[in-house]
């Protein structure tokens, strides 16, 4: 789902959909859209995906766990493009101090798999 089809779902709709508020997607986008600024101040190739539609897709990766060739399929991008600018996503909102939930396995999940 792109920014544009987000738009009229009604706030528990989106946040049931995208897995985080829309007033805290709004203050996401907002940070991204200032380090996007700073990190393209002399100018630079305009991205063929919007930092909605990037920040869509990096939450979807994180809530649904698709593939990223999935996701990039569906914003119409190339994988190695949206890992990249998905990376940038994560760090930007981490170095911004939102939390960013992936989840981890702890040493008593961790299961080792003999296949001899």
């Amino acid at each position: 789902m792109n920014y544009e089809s987000s738009k009229p779902l009604t706030d528990a709709r989106f946040k049931r959909l995208v897995g985080v508020q829309l007033t805290t997607f709004e203050e996401m986008l907002a940070v991204l859209k200032t380090a996007y600024q700073r990190k393209h101040a002399k100018g630079g190739r305009t991205s063929k995906l919007s930092l909605e539609d990037l920040l869509m897709a990096t939450l979807q990766y994180m809530r649904e766990y698709r593939t990223y060739e999935q996701i990039a399929a569906d914003f119409g991008i190339h994988e190695s493009n949206l890992i990249r600018r998905s990376q940038w996503v994560e760090a930007t909102l981490i170095q911004s101090g939102f939390t960013i939930s992936k989840t981890h396995l702890s040493a008593e999940d961790t299961v080792i798999v003999d296949a001899t």
